[in-house]
């Protein structure tokens, strides 16, 4: 991270083309249909929240060829995809959920354009091996405002036989087509507005104080805090105003557009291994550790690193948040942990997590990709008792 008028340095990649606004799910049809004649539908649990981009899509001439996950995806759900694409003779894929459809759709396309199996490219667990050739054409409709998944280069699988999730990652996979239609945000569950809302919360406070921060993500980031602050309680509550959902939206986006260009930190570092070893879904995972990581990051840059330009970035968060110009750290800290508590996000312990895994789970963390972003490497006993801390 680079302060005031020392050389920056950064790139910064994404969908090639996103189109965003009430009703653009309409747009899937105009989008594929020159292209492609048979698309591949993937889509979550509820495959009725899709209802929309299949009807676009039907009604520009496409056949469907559906394809659903039931949860996170598998590495299994890729093969199976895979398979069923190649089947079908599809020419093009459309995810259309949430986060875990999305990934499984970027998976199943990246496969598609190159071959083999998911573990000869996945991270940690596989082969590692790079993507060499585009996606087969893909087009990413988030119908949740969490993980900016639409807009990422990565594709996170589940691999149960190593207890793990894993990336399959990639510029070459991102989505060539990202529709973002506050719209599809209607009918949303309380509970998985507030995981899925304090996801891309997180997913805005650690790309602003990661080690790669840069000035482009920085906008994204100061922009899309100051919506979802405004926004995120209100939607749990019950708010359908069309500019709460626009908010919460465009904070999912930005919130994506970052951590794909400045990388995460220690919440998304325990994230992973803990979905891997657990029933946790990745956003309740997110938002019962949040709290916990922003203080024990302000404590570990206070004590060891006080010069560090992230405790300024973690004053403006406060300042963002609060409304107050003046707010100080901790007042930001705060104000997280009293949003966390009123959207009723439960530890960890509600998936499975005791203290009996707190030493394999800070193993696991510390090796994970995310870790590396966060603004001071913390120690071991540090990151049991952000874990403790979140039970």
């Amino acid at each position: 991270m680079r302060a005031g008028s020392a050389a920056v340095q950064f790139e910064f990649a994404t969908a090639t083309r996103i189109v965003f606004g009430p009703g653009a799910v309409g747009e899937v049809g105009h989008a594929v249909a020159p292209l492609a004649r048979r698309a591949l539908l993937v889509t979550g649990r509820s495959v009725a929240r899709a209802a929309p981009a299949q009807k676009a899509l039907t009604a520009a001439g496409l056949d469907i060829v559906p394809f659903s996950t039931e949860g996170e995806p598998t590495v299994d759900d890729v093969r199976r995809g895979v398979n069923t694409a190649r089947d079908e003779g599809v020419d093009v894929v459309v995810a259309c959920g949430g986060g875990s459809a999305i990934d499984a759709g970027k998976a199943v396309a990246a496969l598609l354009g190159n071959g083999g199996d998911p573990l000869d490219y996945l991270e940690v667990v596989g082969g590692g091996k790079a993507i060499t050739r585009r996606s087969l054409y893909f087009v990413a409709i988030p119908t949740t405002a969490g993980t900016g998944s639409e807009v990422t280069r990565n594709a996170v699988l589940a691999s149960p036989e190593h207890g793990v999730k894993a990336s399959l990652r990639s510029p070459l996979i991102l989505a060539r087509v990202a529709i973002v239609d506050p719209d599809l945000l209607v009918g949303l569950p309380p509970h998985l507005t507030a995981a899925s809302g304090l996801d891309a919360f997180a997913q805005l406070v650690e790309p602003f104080v990661s080690v790669r921060a840069n000035p482009l993500v920085d906008g994204l980031c100061r922009e899309g805090l100051a919506r979802s602050a405004r926004s995120l309680r209100r939607a749990f509550e019950g708010d359908a105003a069309e500019g709460v959902r626009v908010d919460l939206a465009l904070a999912s986006l930005f919130g994506g557009l970052a951590l794909a260009n400045a990388g995460l930190g220690a919440v998304h570092g325990f994230a992973a291994p803990i979905g891997g070893l657990f029933h946790a879904p990745h956003g309740a995972a997110c938002a019962a550790l949040l709290p916990a990581v922003l203080r024990m990051n302000l404590r570990a840059l206070r004590q060891r690193r006080e010069q560090s330009p992230a405790l300024a970035r973690y004053r403006e968060i406060a300042a963002i948040v609060t409304g107050q110009p003046d707010a100080e750290a901790d007042d930001g800290v705060a104000w997280v942990e009293a949003l966390v508590r009123a959207l009723g996000v439960p530890g960890l312990t509600q998936w499975g997590v005791g203290e009996a895994d707190v030493s394999r789970l800070v193993a696991k963390a510390r090796s994970a990709r995310s870790m590396k972003g966060n603004p001071i490497e913390l120690a071991d006993a540090e990151l049991a008792e952000i874990l403790r801390a979140s039970l």
